[in-house]
């Protein structure tokens, strides 16, 4: 069984995420901020990551580039509200394997989630 971290400062959507990847068959760690979500990664070496972008403490593609620097491979799918496009480059080009926008479809996530996971690590 996989296990896949959740980072958004979001608890709602920290749960929302957590019971559909729970109810998929997944393991699911979760971390509330950008620092938390760098030690949850450097400790429990998830499959794959889905992290907000606006954290408090450490924002996404700071933790994102951190989380690379523990594993170059790692597989981390951004999470961005409207408006944020223009970050999304930035983020692929740090390292993230793909992106969504918010507000979250089920049937996407899994899909993003499914196809990061066929990706070599």
């Amino acid at each position: 069984m996989a296990t896949i971290m959740i980072a958004d400062d979001a608890q709602f959507i920290r749960l929302r995420l957590a019971k559909l990847l729970s109810e998929h068959g997944y393991a699911v760690i979760e971390a509330a901020d950008g620092v938390e979500a760098v030690e949850r990664y450097r400790n429990a070496r998830p499959d794959a990551v889905l992290m907000d972008l606006t954290m408090p403490h450490k924002d996404g593609l700071a933790a994102l580039a951190e989380i690379c620097v523990i594993n170059p491979q790692a597989r981390v799918i951004m999470l961005t509200a409207l408006g944020q496009q223009a970050i999304i480059i930035e983020a692929i080009r740090a390292g993230a394997r793909d992106f969504l926008m918010k507000p979250l479809d089920p049937a996407r996530i899994m899909r993003a989630v499914r196809r990061v996971l066929e990706q070599p690590a």
